[in-house]
């Protein structure tokens, strides 16, 4: 049931609370329970608060539930890119989209896939080996697509130098991959579905994962089984993907005179080369289509010499709109810190860029779509950008930032593979700001838009606070992260944030000023 109106207007109240508490210079409630007293005020204490205050107004807009969670195709998009437009347009950003046809909000049309239909059998010398309804889930990224008698290859963890074999040993055969990682691996880097991408990409005909480590085929199938998304007009794809229980699988193997537990300790084996099982398999999934049309908005502030490149600041606008069931108390994905939190940084620096002095390059700012979907309006910017990608210097992504206290150190996500590093580090020492060592943040790598920026050989990082606290961020995963908890509440981390959107005006105050930095675009360091 969703929230009540007292309850409304008491979590309303709350917020008022919170931000006249910012306003005042305090917190909203001392360890023991009371309000602290409120420190001495000087002109940059009241600046630093009025910009708390109103980084908390929009994300507290942003993230209400008139905006529905911030679905793409839905009245909540709608009202999303009409209150950020809005914005964007008062705050002097002309539309970036270079498109008189689509001025300010760039389309973008997507694909939503629902798997209808699954089949998985085995056979041995001929004679079929039974699969226990319930336990196997066969799934493609197309509208069908089957596989028939295919050889079965064990490939193991399918990890490390020879982790994907050859394609001439996978062609024609369906790799039987251990989800549990090889030991010692981490689970946040080398999870199943980059290593079952490898082994298509590969050659493999399909994979079949056997759910051997903490996943069960139930949260599979729950997460699987809602709609896949990709970009209208992108190929079909025909890949198969299986998921079978452990037990099921070694009651299948049992049949060829083997056991799942002496196949794990095979792939545990230094020497271990994948083989063929005495196992031939049929794989089948079908979905069926539906259009989803969403768009990117794109704005843009003019600098005086634009044939000199570009600077582009990017978050995504969009979360998941309703994302629990009844009885729940709370049906919606708000979406406060993820990603309310960035394209309110995001617009607070397009209003403070815009009150500077001309930049002598174009800044571009991109509030991005279906992020949450697979980075696809990232991917759809750079397949139709407004502007050739080898113009843009530098692209610097905000996302869930309001994680981390005033005075924590910058992390950058994508350190290492630009050629923007030591220019940030420099920016970072004129600003007093420290950066965290190591490239521990790359661990979120592949999870957010610059790494479709990336792909593109566009030089993208995300330069943030919330990144130089791992402990605080990977709690907030753990917790709220894409749950109907991730709302605006007291404990919100808005110190952090606003010291992120002004380092971001510094970044791109930097990277606008040809004598500062003068690359190109397409040089990255990968």
């Amino acid at each position: 049931m969703e929230r009540g109106r007292g309850e409304t207007s008491r979590w309303r109240r709350g917020l008022a609370v919170l931000a006249a508490c910012l306003l005042m210079g305090g917190t909203p409630l001392a360890a023991s329970g009371g309000p602290r007293p409120a420190p001495r005020a000087t002109p940059r204490a009241a600046a630093e608060r009025g910009l708390e205050a109103q980084l908390l107004e929009d994300i507290t807009t942003l993230a209400s539930d008139d905006f529905a969670g911030r679905e793409p195709g839905t009245e909540g998009e709608a009202k999303t890119l009409r209150w950020l437009g809005r914005q964007w347009f008062d705050a002097g950003l002309v539309s970036g989209t270079n498109d008189p046809g689509h001025p300010w909000f760039a389309p973008v049309a997507l694909v939503a896939r629902e798997p209808v239909g699954s089949a998985l059998q085995f056979w041995r010398r001929g004679r079929q080996v039974l699969v226990e309804p319930g336990t196997a889930l066969v799934l493609t990224s197309g509208r069908r697509s089957l596989v028939e008698g295919a050889p079965l290859l064990f490939v193991g963890h399918a990890q490390g130098e020879r982790g994907v074999p050859p394609r001439t040993e996978l062609a024609g055969r369906i790799a039987v991959l251990l989800d549990s990682p090889a030991a010692g691996a981490d689970l946040r880097v080398v999870g199943a579905g980059s290593r079952q991408d490898a082994l298509l990409a590969g050659g493999a005909a399909g994979v079949l994962t056997v759910l051997d480590g903490p996943r069960s085929l139930d949260s599979v199938s729950a997460r699987r089984r809602r709609s896949g998304y990709a970009l209208a007009g992108e190929a079909l794809g025909g890949d198969l993907e299986g998921f079978i229980t452990s037990a099921a699988m070694d009651r299948v193997l049992s049949a060829a005179g083997g056991s799942l537990r002496a196949l794990a300790a095979e792939a545990d084996s230094p020497a271990f080369q994948p083989r063929l099982i005495e196992l031939e398999a049929s794989m089948e999934a079908t979905t069926r289509e539906t259009t989803i049309r969403t768009h990117n908005l794109i704005g843009r502030l003019p600098g005086r010499h634009p044939e000199a490149g570009a600077v582009l600041l990017l978050a995504h606008w969009d979360h998941f709109g309703t994302c629990a069931q009844p009885p729940a108390e709370h049906l919606i994905c708000n979406g406060a810190i993820d990603n309310a939190s960035g394209i309110a940084a995001l617009t607070e620096v397009a209003r403070r860029l815009s009150k500077a002095p001309q930049a002598e390059r174009d800044i571009y700012f991109l509030a991005t779509t279906a992020e949450e979907l697979g980075l696809l309006g990232a991917e759809a910017f750079a397949d139709n950008p407004p502007l050739p990608l080898e113009r843009i210097v530098a692209a610097f992504n905000l996302d869930s930032v309001a994680i981390a206290p005033r005075g924590t150190a910058l992390g950058i996500v994508g350190k290492g593979l630009t050629r923007l590093d030591p220019v940030i580090a420099e920016v970072a020492r004129e600003q007093h700001r420290k950066l965290i060592e190591g490239a521990g943040a790359n661990v979120w790598l592949h999870r957010q838009d610059g790494w479709a920026l990336i792909q593109h050989d566009v030089p993208a990082v995300m330069v943030s606070s919330a990144y130089g606290d791992l402990p605080r961020l990977e709690a907030f995963f753990d917790h709220d992260y894409h749950r109907p908890g991730d709302v605006v509440k007291p404990g919100l981390e808005l110190g952090g944030m606003a010291e992120d959107v002004q380092f971001h005006v510094a970044l791109a105050r930097w990277f606008a000023d040809p004598r500062k930095y003068g690359g190109a675009g397409r040089e990255t360091g990968r």
